[in-house]
């Protein structure tokens, strides 16, 4: 697993989690501007993205053994007093490793992000999502991002999107992550979602939830995060002309939310 370790003179340390079909290279923003305020910032390329390895056979991926490996990152790299900044999957991957590992981790920001249990079952654009990750003759990632912001990307951008990938052998990791949420209630990973939900109901360390307001799929999902005790209060933050990808969109202003949660909150 790759990750980008940028270290820095405080006490805390900020990971960064990327979702589908992205990797690291979407904090490149944000990265610079929570590094030069004195923190380490760790960002992960997951397994079959970015600079990772990339497993050919679709079976070769599920939760599971995404959650397997990024545990053993955090150990391996032996990670505490952690600000968790996760958007899309990395939220389902961090929030879950956050619930089962609470001492790693000071604090948790939520962004365009959720934990499903599949007791909720997916709307129509999510299945067709799903068949259109697993079936389209050529997965297009940079695409795929162009589609999930409202600025637009420039060529450079969308090359590096595409560049993990010089051929469709490398994108059974992007292909499967979709297949891979939990949208029925038996999924292998619907009960330890169920389980990390009700350990979160009683989280009480500092919880931020900072969506965007131009997100068709998770806008109105942040309030799901607002009953867990440490969100209570919260002056929880919306990123305004920000699509799904809101860290391309808006990501020094999302670097600057970081700050400001990590100076009210943790501190004083």
């Amino acid at each position: 697993m790759h990750y980008v370790d940028e270290p820095g003179q405080k006490p805390i340390t900020v990971v960064m989690l990327h979702g589908e079909p992205s990797w690291s290279y979407l904090y490149r923003k944000m990265i610079p501007i929570v590094n030069k305020a004195g923190y380490r910032v760790i960002a992960p390329d997951l397994i079959g993205f970015g600079r990772s390895d990339k497993p050919v056979a679709l079976e070769d991926y599920s939760y599971q053994k995404h959650l397997d490996w990024l545990v053993a990152l955090f150990q391996g790299l032996d990670l505490e007093n952690v600000v968790l900044f996760c958007q899309d999957w990395g939220g389902l991957l961090g929030l879950r490793i956050a619930s089962e590992h609470p001492e790693w981790f000071n604090s948790i920001i939520a962004s365009n992000t959720m934990l499903p249990t599949g007791d909720v079952p997916a709307n129509e654009a999510f299945n067709k999502w799903k068949d259109y990750a697993l079936n389209v003759p050529e997965f297009d990632a940079g695409k795929i991002l162009q589609m999930a912001t409202v600025s637009e990307l420039s060529q450079e951008v969308l090359d590096a999107y595409n560049a993990p990938y010089p051929d469709e052998s490398y994108k059974a990791g992007a292909r499967m992550f979709p297949n891979l949420v939990p949208v029925t209630p038996d999924n292998p990973a619907s009960e330890g979602n169920r389980k990390a939900w009700a350990r979160l109901m009683k989280w009480e360390k500092p919880l931020l939830t900072a969506f965007s307001d131009k997100d068709p799929i998770m806008s109105g999902l942040e309030k799901f995060f607002h009953s867990i005790p440490g969100a209570v209060g919260k002056d929880h933050v919306t990123i305004h002309d920000a699509g799904h990808f809101l860290q391309e969109d808006k990501g020094e202003e999302l670097a600057e939310v970081i700050l400001s949660f990590i100076d009210s909150e943790l501190t004083q």
